[in-house]
Protein backbone atom coordinates (compact mmCIF):
# COMPACT_ATOMS: atom_id res chain seq x y z
CA UNK A 1 0.00 0.00 0.00
CA UNK A 2 1.61 3.60 -0.97
CA UNK A 3 1.43 6.74 1.21
CA UNK A 4 -1.43 8.76 0.27
CA UNK A 5 -0.57 12.03 -1.07
CA UNK A 6 -2.39 14.92 0.68
CA UNK A 7 -3.80 15.95 -2.60
CA UNK A 8 -5.44 12.43 -3.41
CA UNK A 9 -6.66 13.02 0.20
CA UNK A 10 -8.71 15.99 -0.32
CA UNK A 11 -9.53 14.97 -3.66
CA UNK A 12 -10.77 11.74 -2.28
CA UNK A 13 -13.44 13.83 0.53
CA UNK A 14 -14.66 15.65 -2.35
CA UNK A 15 -16.28 13.00 -4.38
CA UNK A 16 -19.77 12.16 -4.73
CA UNK A 17 -22.20 11.22 -6.95
CA UNK A 18 -22.47 14.67 -8.52
CA UNK A 19 -18.83 14.97 -8.98
CA UNK A 20 -18.34 11.69 -10.41
CA UNK A 21 -21.14 12.59 -12.76
CA UNK A 22 -19.51 15.53 -13.29
CA UNK A 23 -16.21 14.25 -13.92
CA UNK A 24 -17.58 11.76 -16.48
CA UNK A 25 -18.74 14.50 -18.72
CA UNK A 26 -15.42 16.54 -18.69
CA UNK A 27 -13.69 13.07 -19.98
CA UNK A 28 -16.54 12.17 -22.71
CA UNK A 29 -15.56 16.34 -23.49
CA UNK A 30 -11.86 15.75 -23.14
CA UNK A 31 -12.34 12.41 -25.84
CA UNK A 32 -13.33 15.06 -28.05
CA UNK A 33 -10.50 17.35 -28.06
CA UNK A 34 -6.67 16.68 -29.70
CA UNK A 35 -4.91 15.02 -27.00
CA UNK A 36 -2.65 17.10 -25.10
CA UNK A 37 1.01 15.40 -24.59
CA UNK A 38 0.80 12.70 -22.61
CA UNK A 39 3.28 11.48 -19.43
CA UNK A 40 6.37 9.92 -20.66
CA UNK A 41 6.12 6.30 -21.35
CA UNK A 42 9.17 4.16 -21.28
CA UNK A 43 12.32 5.59 -20.89
CA UNK A 44 12.67 9.20 -19.50
CA UNK A 45 14.72 11.10 -22.10
CA UNK A 46 14.11 8.93 -25.84
CA UNK A 47 13.23 10.39 -29.18
CA UNK A 48 9.62 11.47 -29.16
CA UNK A 49 8.21 12.60 -31.92
CA UNK A 50 7.49 16.54 -32.39
CA UNK A 51 4.20 17.81 -32.79
CA UNK A 52 4.60 19.43 -36.11
CA UNK A 53 7.51 19.44 -38.60
CA UNK A 54 10.61 20.89 -36.85
CA UNK A 55 12.72 23.60 -38.29
CA UNK A 56 15.61 22.66 -35.96
CA UNK A 57 16.67 19.81 -33.56
CA UNK A 58 18.79 21.79 -30.55
CA UNK A 59 18.94 25.19 -29.17
CA UNK A 60 21.87 26.67 -27.81
CA UNK A 61 20.58 29.90 -25.62
CA UNK A 62 23.10 32.65 -24.94
CA UNK A 63 22.03 34.66 -21.97
CA UNK A 64 23.40 37.84 -21.19
CA UNK A 65 22.27 38.33 -17.47
CA UNK A 66 22.29 42.10 -16.37
CA UNK A 67 20.30 43.65 -19.23
CA UNK A 68 21.84 44.89 -22.31
CA UNK A 69 21.69 47.66 -23.49
CA UNK A 70 19.81 47.47 -27.04
CA UNK A 71 20.41 51.53 -28.44
CA UNK A 72 23.86 50.51 -27.96
CA UNK A 73 24.32 47.14 -29.60
CA UNK A 74 21.81 46.65 -32.01
CA UNK A 75 19.63 49.65 -31.95
CA UNK A 76 21.55 52.69 -32.60
CA UNK A 77 18.83 56.36 -32.04
CA UNK A 78 20.84 59.16 -33.10
CA UNK A 79 17.71 61.31 -31.95
CA UNK A 80 19.19 61.05 -28.43
CA UNK A 81 22.68 62.90 -29.75
CA UNK A 82 20.48 66.37 -29.50
CA UNK A 83 18.81 65.51 -26.22
CA UNK A 84 22.38 63.78 -24.60
CA UNK A 85 22.63 65.73 -20.99
CA UNK A 86 18.85 66.94 -21.05
CA UNK A 87 17.30 66.61 -17.52
CA UNK A 88 13.66 66.69 -16.95
CA UNK A 89 11.16 65.10 -14.08
CA UNK A 90 9.17 61.79 -14.22
CA UNK A 91 6.68 61.79 -12.29
CA UNK A 92 4.70 58.21 -13.62
CA UNK A 93 3.63 56.65 -10.47
CA UNK A 94 3.51 53.61 -13.18
CA UNK A 95 7.02 53.09 -13.43
CA UNK A 96 9.35 52.13 -11.17
CA UNK A 97 11.29 54.62 -8.60
CA UNK A 98 14.08 53.90 -10.44
CA UNK A 99 12.75 55.44 -13.30
CA UNK A 100 10.69 58.06 -11.67
CA UNK A 101 12.14 61.58 -10.25
CA UNK A 102 15.01 63.81 -11.95
CA UNK A 103 16.56 61.87 -15.15
CA UNK A 104 18.64 63.08 -18.03
CA UNK A 105 18.80 61.40 -21.51
CA UNK A 106 22.15 59.72 -22.29
CA UNK A 107 23.66 59.21 -26.01
CA UNK A 108 25.35 56.15 -26.95
CA UNK A 109 29.02 56.64 -26.57
CA UNK A 110 29.80 53.97 -29.81
CA UNK A 111 29.42 54.19 -33.20
CA UNK A 112 26.92 51.59 -35.00
CA UNK A 113 27.90 50.31 -38.89
CA UNK A 114 25.91 48.36 -41.03
CA UNK A 115 27.16 44.89 -41.13
CA UNK A 116 26.74 42.52 -44.65
CA UNK A 117 24.33 42.89 -47.38
CA UNK A 118 21.59 43.18 -44.92
CA UNK A 119 23.55 46.24 -43.54
CA UNK A 120 21.83 45.00 -40.01
CA UNK A 121 22.66 47.93 -37.82
CA UNK A 122 25.85 46.58 -35.05
CA UNK A 123 27.80 48.46 -32.36
CA UNK A 124 31.59 49.12 -33.50
CA UNK A 125 32.91 46.75 -31.02
CA UNK A 126 30.92 43.63 -32.54
CA UNK A 127 33.06 43.38 -35.35
CA UNK A 128 33.70 40.07 -35.99
CA UNK A 129 29.75 39.41 -35.63
CA UNK A 130 29.68 41.97 -38.64
CA UNK A 131 30.86 38.69 -40.44
CA UNK A 132 27.90 36.82 -39.77
CA UNK A 133 25.04 39.48 -40.16
CA UNK A 134 23.39 38.11 -42.55
CA UNK A 135 22.68 35.37 -40.07
CA UNK A 136 20.97 36.73 -38.16
CA UNK A 137 17.27 37.50 -37.21
CA UNK A 138 17.73 41.02 -35.08
CA UNK A 139 14.43 41.42 -33.16
CA UNK A 140 12.87 44.61 -31.66
CA UNK A 141 9.63 44.20 -30.64
CA UNK A 142 9.96 42.30 -28.03
CA UNK A 143 8.83 43.53 -24.42
CA UNK A 144 9.30 41.69 -21.00
CA UNK A 145 7.14 42.17 -17.71
CA UNK A 146 9.22 42.40 -15.46
CA UNK A 147 12.69 45.31 -14.17
CA UNK A 148 13.85 43.33 -11.40
CA UNK A 149 16.78 41.21 -12.21
CA UNK A 150 15.65 37.48 -10.61
CA UNK A 151 11.99 37.81 -11.57
CA UNK A 152 13.11 39.23 -14.87
CA UNK A 153 15.69 36.13 -15.60
CA UNK A 154 12.88 34.12 -13.82
CA UNK A 155 10.40 34.91 -16.89
CA UNK A 156 12.70 34.63 -19.56
CA UNK A 157 13.47 31.25 -18.89
CA UNK A 158 10.41 29.81 -17.60
CA UNK A 159 7.90 31.77 -18.43
CA UNK A 160 6.95 32.61 -14.63
CA UNK A 161 8.40 35.67 -13.21
CA UNK A 162 8.06 34.27 -9.72
CA UNK A 163 10.19 31.18 -10.31
CA UNK A 164 9.40 26.93 -9.75
CA UNK A 165 8.19 27.01 -12.48
CA UNK A 166 10.40 24.47 -15.69
CA UNK A 167 13.07 26.40 -17.82
CA UNK A 168 12.60 26.44 -21.63
CA UNK A 169 14.91 23.24 -22.14
CA UNK A 170 13.47 21.26 -19.55
CA UNK A 171 10.20 21.59 -21.73
CA UNK A 172 11.74 21.05 -24.89
CA UNK A 173 13.61 17.99 -23.47
CA UNK A 174 10.12 16.89 -21.88
CA UNK A 175 9.16 17.27 -25.33
CA UNK A 176 11.37 16.06 -27.46
CA UNK A 177 13.82 13.81 -24.94
CA UNK A 178 17.14 13.84 -26.68
CA UNK A 179 19.00 11.59 -29.67
CA UNK A 180 22.32 10.97 -27.04
CA UNK A 181 21.05 8.51 -24.11
CA UNK A 182 24.68 9.03 -23.04
CA UNK A 183 24.61 12.35 -22.45
CA UNK A 184 22.18 14.98 -20.22
CA UNK A 185 19.77 16.03 -22.32
CA UNK A 186 19.82 19.47 -21.20
CA UNK A 187 23.11 21.15 -20.24
CA UNK A 188 23.85 25.09 -18.48
CA UNK A 189 27.46 26.51 -18.73
CA UNK A 190 27.38 28.91 -16.40
CA UNK A 191 29.94 31.63 -14.79
CA UNK A 192 31.53 30.82 -11.69
CA UNK A 193 28.68 33.08 -10.08
CA UNK A 194 25.44 31.36 -11.02
CA UNK A 195 22.90 34.30 -12.21
CA UNK A 196 20.44 36.22 -10.13
CA UNK A 197 17.54 33.63 -9.08
CA UNK A 198 20.50 30.81 -9.07
CA UNK A 199 19.72 27.33 -10.37
CA UNK A 200 16.02 27.97 -10.83
CA UNK A 201 16.34 29.58 -14.08
CA UNK A 202 17.11 26.01 -15.33
CA UNK A 203 15.25 24.06 -12.93
CA UNK A 204 12.69 21.64 -14.14
CA UNK A 205 10.05 22.92 -12.13
CA UNK A 206 7.11 20.73 -11.28
CA UNK A 207 7.53 18.44 -14.31
CA UNK A 208 9.74 15.24 -13.39
CA UNK A 209 13.48 15.38 -12.21
CA UNK A 210 14.93 13.87 -14.90
CA UNK A 211 14.82 16.97 -17.00
CA UNK A 212 16.27 19.35 -14.70
CA UNK A 213 19.26 21.06 -16.75
CA UNK A 214 22.34 19.91 -15.37
CA UNK A 215 25.30 22.82 -14.96
CA UNK A 216 28.77 21.97 -15.86
CA UNK A 217 31.77 23.59 -14.15
CA UNK A 218 32.97 26.56 -15.53
CA UNK A 219 36.59 26.57 -14.35
CA UNK A 220 39.01 23.27 -14.59
CA UNK A 221 37.12 20.19 -15.75
CA UNK A 222 33.56 20.80 -16.69
CA UNK A 223 32.61 17.70 -14.46
CA UNK A 224 34.15 16.59 -11.22
CA UNK A 225 35.07 12.67 -10.67
CA UNK A 226 33.97 11.57 -14.09
CA UNK A 227 36.20 8.64 -14.08
CA UNK A 228 36.43 6.37 -10.77
CA UNK A 229 39.71 5.68 -8.78
CA UNK A 230 42.03 3.59 -10.72
CA UNK A 231 41.32 0.20 -8.00
CA UNK A 232 37.52 0.86 -9.55
CA UNK A 233 37.09 -1.26 -12.59
CA UNK A 234 33.98 -0.96 -14.92
CA UNK A 235 33.09 -3.74 -14.32
CA UNK A 236 32.67 -3.05 -10.36
CA UNK A 237 31.21 -0.01 -10.99
CA UNK A 238 28.68 -1.54 -12.82
CA UNK A 239 27.55 -4.77 -9.73
CA UNK A 240 27.73 -1.65 -7.43
CA UNK A 241 24.98 -0.21 -9.46
CA UNK A 242 22.93 -3.25 -10.09
CA UNK A 243 22.94 -3.70 -6.48
CA UNK A 244 22.15 -0.05 -5.38
CA UNK A 245 19.00 -0.42 -8.25
CA UNK A 246 17.28 -3.59 -6.67
CA UNK A 247 17.47 -1.76 -3.19
CA UNK A 248 15.73 1.32 -4.93
CA UNK A 249 13.41 -0.63 -7.26
CA UNK A 250 12.46 -2.45 -3.36
CA UNK A 251 11.44 0.99 -1.60
CA UNK A 252 9.68 2.28 -5.10
CA UNK A 253 7.55 -0.66 -5.01
CA UNK A 254 6.72 0.18 -1.72
CA UNK A 255 6.34 4.22 -2.74
CA UNK A 256 5.41 4.32 -6.52
CA UNK A 257 4.51 7.76 -6.46
CA UNK A 258 7.88 8.36 -5.29
CA UNK A 259 9.22 10.24 -8.68
CA UNK A 260 12.86 11.78 -7.33
CA UNK A 261 13.68 8.06 -6.54
CA UNK A 262 13.69 6.82 -10.28
CA UNK A 263 15.13 10.13 -11.52
CA UNK A 264 18.19 9.77 -9.03
CA UNK A 265 18.31 5.88 -10.36
CA UNK A 266 18.71 7.13 -13.67
CA UNK A 267 21.12 9.65 -12.83
CA UNK A 268 23.49 6.98 -11.39
CA UNK A 269 23.10 5.31 -14.56
CA UNK A 270 23.44 8.52 -17.17
CA UNK A 271 26.90 9.14 -14.86
CA UNK A 272 28.02 5.39 -15.51
CA UNK A 273 27.28 6.35 -19.80
CA UNK A 274 28.70 8.85 -19.64
CA UNK A 275 32.23 7.89 -18.60
CA UNK A 276 32.33 6.70 -22.03
CA UNK A 277 31.44 9.71 -24.35
CA UNK A 278 32.18 12.73 -22.16
CA UNK A 279 35.77 13.18 -21.90
CA UNK A 280 36.10 13.31 -25.24
CA UNK A 281 33.86 15.87 -26.05
CA UNK A 282 34.60 18.03 -22.82
CA UNK A 283 38.33 17.99 -23.97
CA UNK A 284 38.38 21.50 -25.75
CA UNK A 285 42.54 20.51 -26.66
CA UNK A 286 41.39 17.53 -29.24
CA UNK A 287 40.06 20.56 -31.47
CA UNK A 288 42.46 21.86 -33.82
CA UNK A 289 45.18 25.09 -33.52
CA UNK A 290 42.63 27.28 -35.45
CA UNK A 291 39.37 26.25 -34.24
CA UNK A 292 40.53 27.24 -31.09
CA UNK A 293 41.79 30.15 -31.76
CA UNK A 294 39.23 31.03 -33.64
CA UNK A 295 37.01 30.85 -30.38
CA UNK A 296 40.07 32.91 -28.44
CA UNK A 297 40.87 30.76 -26.62
CA UNK A 298 43.69 31.28 -24.79
CA UNK A 299 42.89 35.10 -24.92
CA UNK A 300 42.24 37.00 -21.52
CA UNK A 301 39.07 38.78 -22.20
CA UNK A 302 37.10 35.79 -24.55
CA UNK A 303 38.65 32.54 -23.25
CA UNK A 304 36.18 31.70 -20.45
CA UNK A 305 33.07 32.41 -23.05
CA UNK A 306 34.74 31.10 -25.90
CA UNK A 307 35.22 27.70 -24.47
CA UNK A 308 31.36 27.50 -23.61
CA UNK A 309 30.78 28.40 -26.63
CA UNK A 310 33.12 25.64 -28.64
CA UNK A 311 31.60 23.18 -25.60
CA UNK A 312 27.96 23.65 -26.65
CA UNK A 313 29.36 23.20 -30.56
CA UNK A 314 30.76 19.56 -29.03
CA UNK A 315 27.49 19.42 -27.41
CA UNK A 316 24.80 19.86 -29.55
CA UNK A 317 27.26 18.42 -32.47
CA UNK A 318 27.05 14.75 -30.09
CA UNK A 319 22.94 14.92 -29.17
CA UNK A 320 22.35 17.28 -26.94
CA UNK A 321 19.09 18.74 -27.20
CA UNK A 322 19.03 22.36 -25.35
CA UNK A 323 22.97 23.80 -24.34
CA UNK A 324 22.20 27.22 -22.37
CA UNK A 325 25.34 29.90 -21.72
CA UNK A 326 25.41 32.61 -19.37
CA UNK A 327 27.25 35.43 -19.21
CA UNK A 328 27.08 38.29 -16.76
CA UNK A 329 28.40 42.00 -16.25
CA UNK A 330 25.68 43.82 -18.85
CA UNK A 331 24.06 45.75 -16.05
CA UNK A 332 25.63 49.14 -16.44
CA UNK A 333 23.83 51.88 -14.69
CA UNK A 334 27.18 53.71 -14.60
CA UNK A 335 30.37 53.89 -16.93
CA UNK A 336 28.49 52.38 -20.20
CA UNK A 337 31.18 52.92 -22.15
CA UNK A 338 33.48 50.81 -20.11
CA UNK A 339 31.55 48.23 -19.14
CA UNK A 340 29.67 47.78 -22.00
CA UNK A 341 32.67 47.65 -24.32
CA UNK A 342 34.23 44.45 -22.03
CA UNK A 343 31.20 42.88 -22.19
CA UNK A 344 30.81 43.14 -26.24
CA UNK A 345 34.77 42.50 -26.51
CA UNK A 346 34.18 39.33 -24.41
CA UNK A 347 31.41 37.46 -26.19
CA UNK A 348 31.77 38.99 -30.21
CA UNK A 349 34.47 36.49 -31.37
CA UNK A 350 33.46 33.33 -29.43
CA UNK A 351 29.66 34.04 -30.85
CA UNK A 352 30.83 34.73 -34.17
CA UNK A 353 32.66 31.53 -34.48
CA UNK A 354 30.02 29.57 -32.72
CA UNK A 355 27.97 30.53 -35.76
CA UNK A 356 30.81 30.10 -38.62
CA UNK A 357 31.54 26.60 -36.88
CA UNK A 358 27.79 25.53 -37.11
CA UNK A 359 27.37 26.33 -40.36
CA UNK A 360 30.96 25.07 -41.54
CA UNK A 361 29.42 21.87 -40.38
CA UNK A 362 26.15 22.12 -41.98
CA UNK A 363 24.34 21.82 -38.19
CA UNK A 364 23.10 26.14 -38.46
CA UNK A 365 20.38 24.75 -40.11
CA UNK A 366 19.05 22.18 -37.41
CA UNK A 367 20.71 24.31 -34.49
CA UNK A 368 18.82 27.56 -33.32
CA UNK A 369 20.98 29.66 -31.64
CA UNK A 370 19.43 32.75 -29.62
CA UNK A 371 20.67 36.02 -27.77
CA UNK A 372 18.81 37.64 -25.03
CA UNK A 373 18.97 39.06 -22.03
CA UNK A 374 16.46 39.84 -19.57
CA UNK A 375 15.10 43.37 -20.25
CA UNK A 376 16.56 46.27 -22.38
CA UNK A 377 18.10 49.44 -21.34
CA UNK A 378 16.44 52.66 -20.80
CA UNK A 379 17.40 55.95 -22.91
CA UNK A 380 17.70 58.01 -19.93
CA UNK A 381 19.22 57.71 -16.38
CA UNK A 382 19.00 59.12 -12.70
CA UNK A 383 21.27 61.38 -10.92
CA UNK A 384 23.17 58.72 -8.84
CA UNK A 385 25.14 59.02 -5.79
CA UNK A 386 24.18 62.90 -5.99
CA UNK A 387 25.93 63.02 -9.88
CA UNK A 388 25.79 62.55 -13.58
CA UNK A 389 27.10 58.74 -14.25
CA UNK A 390 26.67 57.59 -18.29
CA UNK A 391 24.68 54.91 -17.96
CA UNK A 392 20.99 53.42 -18.33
CA UNK A 393 18.07 51.81 -16.03
CA UNK A 394 16.34 48.95 -16.65
CA UNK A 395 13.75 49.25 -19.51
CA UNK A 396 11.21 46.52 -19.86
CA UNK A 397 9.29 48.33 -22.28
CA UNK A 398 11.99 47.85 -25.13
CA UNK A 399 15.26 45.63 -25.89
CA UNK A 400 16.86 43.65 -28.54
CA UNK A 401 17.79 40.19 -29.51
CA UNK A 402 18.41 38.08 -31.84
CA UNK A 403 18.13 34.32 -33.31
CA UNK A 404 20.38 32.71 -35.96
CA UNK A 405 19.70 29.33 -37.80
CA UNK A 406 16.80 26.99 -37.47
CA UNK A 407 14.90 28.11 -39.87
CA UNK A 408 14.21 32.16 -38.75
CA UNK A 409 14.22 35.15 -41.07
CA UNK A 410 18.12 35.74 -41.36
CA UNK A 411 19.99 38.62 -42.56
CA UNK A 412 16.40 40.66 -41.63
CA UNK A 413 15.75 43.26 -39.13
CA UNK A 414 12.14 42.34 -37.24
CA UNK A 415 10.16 45.57 -35.14
CA UNK A 416 11.00 48.49 -34.32
CA UNK A 417 11.26 50.55 -31.04
CA UNK A 418 10.62 54.47 -30.71
CA UNK A 419 13.03 57.43 -31.91
CA UNK A 420 14.72 57.34 -28.67
CA UNK A 421 14.43 53.26 -27.78
CA UNK A 422 12.31 54.09 -24.86
CA UNK A 423 9.07 51.19 -25.92
CA UNK A 424 8.75 48.72 -29.22
CA UNK A 425 6.60 50.09 -31.26
CA UNK A 426 6.05 47.60 -34.23
CA UNK A 427 5.70 43.91 -34.04
CA UNK A 428 5.40 43.86 -30.65
CA UNK A 429 4.56 40.71 -28.55
CA UNK A 430 5.18 39.78 -24.94
CA UNK A 431 8.01 37.27 -23.50
CA UNK A 432 5.26 34.23 -23.70
CA UNK A 433 4.73 35.00 -27.65
CA UNK A 434 8.76 34.41 -28.48
CA UNK A 435 8.23 30.85 -26.08
CA UNK A 436 5.55 29.58 -28.02
CA UNK A 437 7.97 31.13 -31.07
CA UNK A 438 11.00 29.06 -29.73
CA UNK A 439 8.71 25.68 -29.15
CA UNK A 440 7.00 26.34 -32.74
CA UNK A 441 10.95 25.80 -34.43
CA UNK A 442 12.00 22.79 -32.26
CA UNK A 443 8.17 21.64 -33.63
CA UNK A 444 6.25 21.79 -30.21
CA UNK A 445 2.71 23.03 -29.71
CA UNK A 446 2.46 24.92 -27.01
CA UNK A 447 -1.61 23.65 -26.59
CA UNK A 448 -0.30 20.61 -26.79
CA UNK A 449 2.88 20.33 -24.65
CA UNK A 450 1.19 20.31 -21.29
CA UNK A 451 1.83 18.84 -18.03
CA UNK A 452 -0.91 18.01 -14.90
CA UNK A 453 0.11 19.74 -12.07
CA UNK A 454 -1.93 21.46 -9.31
CA UNK A 455 -5.34 20.61 -11.11
CA UNK A 456 -4.75 21.75 -14.49
CA UNK A 457 -2.69 21.43 -17.94
CA UNK A 458 0.12 23.96 -17.37
CA UNK A 459 2.00 25.01 -20.84
CA UNK A 460 5.41 27.14 -20.91
CA UNK A 461 3.27 29.96 -21.82
CA UNK A 462 1.40 30.07 -18.43
CA UNK A 463 -1.64 31.49 -20.38
CA UNK A 464 -1.15 30.52 -23.96
CA UNK A 465 0.65 32.80 -27.17
CA UNK A 466 0.98 33.30 -30.53
CA UNK A 467 3.38 32.24 -32.71
CA UNK A 468 5.35 35.24 -34.02
CA UNK A 469 5.26 34.73 -37.71
CA UNK A 470 7.45 37.63 -38.73
CA UNK A 471 10.01 35.78 -37.53
CA UNK A 472 10.00 32.56 -39.40
CA UNK A 473 11.87 32.66 -42.78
Amino acid sequence: MHRLQRRDFLYGMGASLGTVAFNALLQAEEKSKPKPHNLITGPPLAPRDPHLKPRAKACIFLFMEGGPSHIDTFDPKPALEKLHLKEFVREDKQVSAMASGKRYYIKSPFQHRQAGESGISLCEHFSHLSEVADDLCVYHGLQAESINHPTACYHMNTGNRFGGDPAIGSWMTYGLGTENQNLPAFIVLPEVAYPQGGAANWSNGFLPAYFQGTALRSTGSPILDLNPPPNVTRATQRKNLDLLAKLNQQDQQRHPHEEVLAARMESYELAFRMQTQVPDIINLETETQQTQDMYGLGQKETDSFGRRCLLARKLVEAGVRFVQIYAAGWDSHDFLERSHKARMHAVDQPIAALLKDLKARGLLDETLVVWTGEFGRSPDNGIRSGRQAAGRDHNAKGMAMWMAGGGVKAGHRIGATDEIGDHAVEVVNPIRNLHVTLEHIMGLDDNQLTYFHEGRFKVLSQTGGAVIKELLG
